[in-house]
């Protein structure tokens, strides 16, 4: 198990106190917070080396090395090569740079298949496609406990499908889709895949070449980093990718999707924020086999704290819980609602006691449409890091005791 008080004396934020009492920061899913370690390798960078890329100089020459260890870094995160991986400015923009450069060998009346489960970045770029005739299907989930169908999406991937994106885990409500079947549905019709798992890789292992996913997005905030995007890339799909670039910009990949100067400092973050998920672990094997003892520990920390808030809440009668079963997967996520309030009116008075939690649709608009809770304010949302403590689900099933 984690040595908690070591974790949590890591991260500055958490000495915030509000009204006298300490911050619970249980606003994880929206992003983490950061590790003195990766300040300050934010930092270093911009004392040190601040400079542009390619240049016949040292501060140059060290910008590049920066990034190709962060590069190196992150594939030791996803189980990939350095190669494979190309960052921006988030995983909104990659997507779409993404999908716009996997257009340019679409043709109208091909399809696209995709999921009412997901956050709004990996399905507006892709129904951005509809101007040119390309035809998006939608796979639906169940309703409370937001699964999707499969048996809906095998029948939906057919011969004309050309892309299938889905996400690897719900930002709204944690639930974990079986990704290996469904990439294994598109591959049948020699679909590429697109997968966010920006929900996903804060939490688990990941291992893309066992996954045989053609591209994988996700986001360096979301596991202890600065505001990096990252896009992994199959070796031939990404070869292949015509991506839209300027003059003068390298047409190999990563590089050919990564338009213009990109955060040095965050991507300095980068590889900090990995480092530090590899301190988490027993301390043995190189950086690949310590990211994945890392991310078990993680894991192993998290899931108790999130089922204890579940059966807490459970046990108040006006809370409706959304999302999968405890015994289903899932991450530690936990929406919900409270009969006659709204969830902005919720998280505000719990804000005002220490509590951070998110209130709305999170970017992931068809799920809140699909439950029909848009008009009422859509959800609650809690989400849990290593660096948060079952004291910290214990006070908040308290105040949200006393506010139903």
């Amino acid at each position: 198990m984690l040595d908690i008080n070591a974790v949590r004396a890591q991260f500055p934020a958490l000495a915030r106190e509000v009204g006298g009492r300490k911050a619970a920061f249980l606003d994880g899913p929206g992003g983490t917070q950061t590790p003195e370690a990766v300040l300050k390798a934010m930092r270093d960078y911009l004392v040190n080396c601040n400079a542009n890329c390619g240049g016949d100089f040292v501060t140059s020459q060290e910008s590049d090395l920066c990034i190709e260890q962060a590069r190196q870094a992150t594939a030791d995160l996803l189980g990939a090569e350095s190669r494979n991986i190309a960052f921006g400015a988030n995983m909104t923009t990659l997507n779409y740079s993404l999908s716009r450069a996997l257009a340019r060998d679409l043709r109208r009346g091909d399809e696209i298949v995709i999921t009412h489960l997901d956050h709004d970045a990996n399905i507006c770029p892709w129904r951005a496609l509809e101007e040119q005739g390309i035809i998006v299907k939608m796979v639906p989930f169940t309703r409370p406990q937001c699964q999707l169908q499969l048996d809906v999406m095998e029948s939906l991937i057919t011969p004309r499908t050309r892309v299938v994106a889905f996400g690897m885990a719900a930002n709204a409500v944690g639930t974990v889709n079986d990704a290996a079947k469904m990439i294994a549905m598109a591959k049948a019709v020699g679909a590429i895949t697109v997968v966010d798992a920006v929900h996903y890789v804060p939490h688990f292992p990941v291992d893309v070449r066992l996954m045989g996913v053609d591209f994988l997005l996700c986001s360096a905030y979301k596991f202890f980093g600065p505001h990096v995007g990252i896009l992994y890339g199959r070796d031939d799909a990404f070869s292949g990718l015509r991506a839209y670039r300027i003059r003068g910009q390298l047409n190999e990949p990563p590089h050919a999707i990564e338009t213009g100067t990109l955060n040095h400092e965050g991507i300095a973050g980068v590889t900090a924020a990995v480092d530090f998920i590899a301190s988490l672990g027993d301390g043995e094997g190189n950086r690949r086999e310590r990211v994945i003892k890392g991310m078990k520990a993680i894991d192993r920390w998290e899931r108790p704290l999130a089922d204890r808030l579940m059966e807490g809440i459970a046990s108040l009668a006006p809370v409706q819980l959304y999302g999968p079963p405890a015994e289903a997967p899932r991450c530690p996520t936990v929406s919900f609602t409270v009969a006659g309030k709204t969830p902005q009116e919720i998280c505000a008075r719990l804000g005002e006691k220490g509590f951070f939690l998110w209130s709305g649709n999170f970017a992931a608009c068809n799920v809140i449409e699909q439950l029909g809770l848009e008009d009422q304010g859509g959800l609650i949302r809690a989400g849990f890091a290593p660096y948060n403590t079952t004291e910290e689900i214990d006070s908040l099933l308290h105040a949200i005791s006393e506010l139903v």
